[in-house]
C-alpha cells in the first residue's frame, strides 16, 4: 500500500464577490479533484485546535499526524530545524521576516519577495552589524529567515506580519519587547543601504525547539516530503521524514508542480511508503488577495499533480490519498482563519460515499480533529 498526502496550502476560502459569491474551489476547473471526491470520502477537519493561532505551523503539524496541543512550541523553532539548527535549552528562535512598512502600515509582509540570494546578503549584513551577545541571524528562503536569541527573550506578544497586511503595524509587547523593537528599528538602517523593497525586519513566532517522536515510530511507515517552505521542511527534520529537494520548486506561483509529482512518484517507487506533497501557491495568492492567481493555482494543482498522480499510483499497486489545506486563507482577509477546512480521503480498493470537495458542500459535516486524519489514512 502506498500513501500520498496532498497539501494545497491555504486553498480553502470564503465566498468572493468577484466570483459571484462563490469560492475559488467552487469556480476553478478541477476535473481530477472532482473525480477523486466522487469515489472517496469528503468531510470537514479542524486542523487548527480551538484557542491556537491559525498558522501553517499548527495546521501542518496536525496534517502530519501530531496533535499541536501537545507538540507545538512556536513557528520559528520548526523553521530553524530546516536550516540545520538544533537549539540548546537556553536558546529560542524567532521568525525574521523582511517586510515593507510605509508610514506605520504593513504594506508588504513579504518585502517585495526578494530573491534568496539578495536576502542572504541582507541577513549576513544584519549578523555582522546587529549580531552578538546571543543574537544570531540565519538566512532562509526569500523573505523568511531566523533569528536565534537567549531563552529569556521569549516573553513577548508578537503579531504575525501577514495578519497586518495593509493595516497599521502592531509592535511587540511584553518584557522582551524593548530588545525586539531595538533590533527591528536598527535593521532599517542596515537594509536601507542594500537596495531592496524591504525596509526592516519583523520578529515573531518565537519558541523553544520541540521534541517530537519520529513518524516511523508513530505510524510504522517510511515517509518523505517535498516543499519549498522551510516550515514544512523543518517538520520533516523534527519527525525524521526525509526531505527531498526538487529542482524548479519554489514557494511562489512559478513552482514546478509536475516536478514535485515526479519526485513523489520516484520516492514511492524507490521504497517510500508515504509521500507528502506541499505547495504554497494557493496560500500566497490568498495573502495577496489575488483572486485570479488563487483559481489558477488550484487548476495547476489539478492539472499538473492530480492529473498524473492517480494513473501512476495505480501502476504501483494499492494506494490511499489524503488531501486538505492546513488552514483557510480567505482572499477578503489576506490572512489565515481557524475555520475547519474540507478534507478528502480516497482508497483505491474501497469505494467511498462520494461527495463534492468545496467549503459549502461540507459546511454541515461535523469537524473531525485534523491530527486524527493521518491515523485514519494509514488505519493505525
Amino acid at each position: 500500500m502506498k500513501y500520498v498526502v496532498c497539501v494545497p496550502d491555504g486553498c480553502a476560502d470564503e465566498p468572493v464577490a468577484e466570483l459571484d459569491g462563490c469560492t475559488p474551489l467552487e469556480v476553478a476547473h478541477l476535473p481530477n479533484l472532482k473525480a477523486l471526491a466522487a469515489r472517496g470520502e469528503v468531510g470537514r477537519a479542524a486542523v487548527i485546535p480551538e484557542g491556537m493561532p491559525p498558522g501553517s505551523d499548527v495546521g501542518n503539524m496536525a496534517i502530519f499526524g501530531y496533535d499541536p496541543a501537545t507538540f507545538h512550541t512556536g513557528r520559528a523553532p520548526i523553521e530553524a530545524a530546516a536550516l540545520g539548527l538544533r537549539l540548546r535549552p537556553d536558546q529560542i528562535a524567532y521568525r525574521c521576516n523582511l517586510v515593507t512598512v510605509t508610514d506605520g502600515v504593513m504594506t508588504d509582509f513579504a518585502g517585495g519577495h526578494p530573491s534568496t540570494e539578495d536576502a542572504t546578503k541582507v541577513i549576513e549584513a544584519l549578523q555582522e552589524e546587529l549580531g552578538g551577545d546571543g543574537i544570531e541571524f540565519y538566512p532562509g528562503v526569500e523573505y523568511r529567515h531566523i533569528m536565534v536569541a537567549p531563552a529569556d527573550w521569549i516573553d513577548a506578544t508578537c503579531t504575525p506580519p501577514h495578519d497586518l497586511s495593509d493595516k497599521p503595524i502592531v509592535l511587540p509587547e511584553g518584557p522582551a519587547a524593548p530588545g525586539l523593537r531595538r533590533l527591528m528599528d536598527a535593521s532599517a538602517t542596515v537594509i536601507g543601504r542594500l537596495g531592496l523593497d524591504a525596509n526592516q525586519i519583523w520578529l515573531w513566532g518565537q519558541g523553544h525547539q520541540p521534541e517530537m517522536p519520529s513518524f516511523t515510530s508513530l505510524y510504522g511507515l517510511d515517509a518523505a516530503l517535498s516543499s519549498a517552505v522551510d516550515l514544512i521542511r523543518g517538520l520533516g527534520v523534527l519527525t525524521d521524514i526525509e526531505v527531498v529537494d526538487v529542482e524548479g520548486m519554489t514557494p511562489g506561483y512559478d513552482t514546478d508542480y509536475a516536478a514535485q509529482l515526479d519526485c513523489a512518484l520516484d520516492a514511492l517507487a524507490d521504497g517510500a511508503d508515504l509521500f507528502i506533497i506541499h505547495v504554497e501557491a494557493t496560500d500566497e495568492a490568498g495573502h495577496a488577495g489575488d483572486v485570479a492567481e488563487k483559481v489558477r493555482a488550484l487548476e495547476n494543482w489539478d492539472r499538473h499533480i492530480l492529473g498524473g498522480l492517480v494513473p501512476a499510483l495505480d501502476r504501483l499497486g494499492s494506494w490511499r490519498l489524503l488531501l486538505l489545506p492546513d488552514h483557510a486563507t480567505p482572499l477578503r482577509l489576506k490572512t489565515h482563519t481557524s475555520d475547519p477546512v474540507p478534507y478528502l480521503l480516497v482508497d483505491s480498493q474501497v469505494a467511498g460515499p462520494g461527495g463534492t470537495y468545496t467549503e459549502s458542500a461540507v459546511a454541515s459535516s461535523p469537524a473531525v480533529p485534523g491530527h486524527e486524519l493521518m491515523a485514519r489514512l494509514v488505519r493505525r
